[in-house]
């Protein structure tokens, strides 16, 4: 594979942006923020000066973390500037006219410099930016698909394969330029690890039976997956380097969608009993699995722990579909949100990236969870759907 993604994330890390200060800023506190799903209101925000392709990049980046649009007078925070090819941007607090950030930025495209401006703005408000970080998703243009990565937005998508076979599940490894995935390049349903630094990769798990959806531990030392070897669908754990197989569950129930808990002590999935899921919860070191109360929605399955040890995401089977739920990670009254399917939260365990069918087709879509405000991410025109998202955290 060429060393295009490898070069693309080499000029990533070393974005250039030179910074201008007005002003000594001082700390921000936001005291009292409580994150309640789908319940909170947007904090609104005023923009003058910005225009074109920075307007628009900046309203996509602030609406998706929860921000919305109105006049100076009904704004929390002022942002003005301007981009002349090059931007400058300013960010005032309405309320006591204090500035949180003032700065000129240069040397990459401008799309680039509106990201590190909203890094910065979100930031000074005590939240963990994600403009910069990577999303993996399965893209097709027929029967076969590929894997790509791209920006958090969508924007400067590549593909890590070039396989035209049967692919599924991209995994990121923590804070790596590598992935895990599902390809039947060899004629069989195998997971492979992919090293996108050098585009070498190998097979993983080739074991009989499926090897199915890879789930990396969150130091990145052990792999969760499921294993049909041994006649059932079940649960397993092995080092990175594919060594130190261990089985977790033993018993008929069809075991789906490993996730790890932040700490790395607990692997969430779906287990099917008859003709429904439920979620649970197992020690990755082994023991007893414990069911996770998910408020009475039907059929959770596909879930996702955030960052901050707070949620699990889900996805609940619906009437007329499938909806993007959640739920506190001990378990009890689940939250609807969205229509869509195979949630994954970002590093700021506030937003989500999800499928949802629009058209007979799958496209992709972030959600700000507290406010349910939820954008398209940017498509690639020759993929006939884009599916099963994987956030870089």
């Amino acid at each position: 594979m060429s060393k295009k993604i490898y070069y693309y994330a080499v000029a990533l890390a070393l974005l250039p942006v030179a910074p201008i200060r007005v002003r000594a800023q001082n700390e921000i506190q936001i005291q009292g923020q409580i994150l309640i799903p789908g319940e909170a209101k947007p904090i609104w925000v005023s923009i003058s000066g910005i225009t074109g392709e920075a307007l628009q990049v900046l309203q996509f980046d602030l609406y998706v973390q929860g921000f919305n649009f109105t006049n100076s007078e009904g704004a929390q925070f002022l942002i003005s500037g301007s981009n002349n090819g090059n931007l400058q941007a300013k960010a005032t607090d309405n309320l006591n006219k204090h500035v949180l950030v003032s700065k000129a930025y240069s040397g990459a495209a401008l799309r680039r410099q509106v990201h590190a401006f909203v890094d910065e703005f979100v930031e000074a408000l005590q939240r963990k930016p994600i403009t910069k970080s990577k999303i993996a998703f399965k893209g097709e243009s027929g029967q076969n698909g590929e894997i790509y990565i791209s920006d958090f937005d969508g924007h400067n998508a590549q593909a890590v394969t070039k396989d035209g076979t049967i692919v599924a599940a991209p995994s990121w490894v923590p804070n790596q330029l590598a992935l895990y995935y599902v390809s039947y390049k060899l004629n069989h349903a195998d997971i492979f690890y992919h090293d996108l630094s050098t585009g070498s990769r190998r097979a993983f798990a080739r074991y009989g039976g499926s090897n199915i959806s890879p789930a990396v531990s969150p130091d990145g030392s052990h792999v969760a997956m499921i294993l049909s070897k041994d006649g059932w669908t079940d649960l397993y754990v092995a080092n990175s380097d594919g060594g130190g197989l261990r089985r977790l569950t033993k018993s008929p129930q069809d075991e789906s969608s490993p996730c790890w808990s932040p700490d790395g002590k607990w692997i969430c999935y779906a287990a099917k009993v008859g003709e429904r899921r439920a979620l649970w919860k197992i020690p990755a070191s082994g023991g007893e699995g414990q069911r996770i109360n998910t408020g009475g929605f039907p059929s959770p399955s596909e879930p996702d722990w955030s960052p901050d040890n707070q949620w699990l995401a889900f996805t609940s089977q619906t009437r007329g579909g499938f909806a993007i739920c959640v739920v506190k990670a001990t378990g009890g009254e689940a939250v609807s949100l969205v229509e869509g399917e195979d949630p994954s939260w970002s590093p700021n365990s506030r937003t989500l990236i999800y499928g949802r069918r629009a058209g007979g087709r799958y496209t992709l879509a972030l959600l700000d969870v507290p406010t349910k405000q939820t954008k398209d991410i940017s498509r690639i025109p020759e993929l006939n759907s884009q599916s099963q998202p994987s956030w870089a955290r």
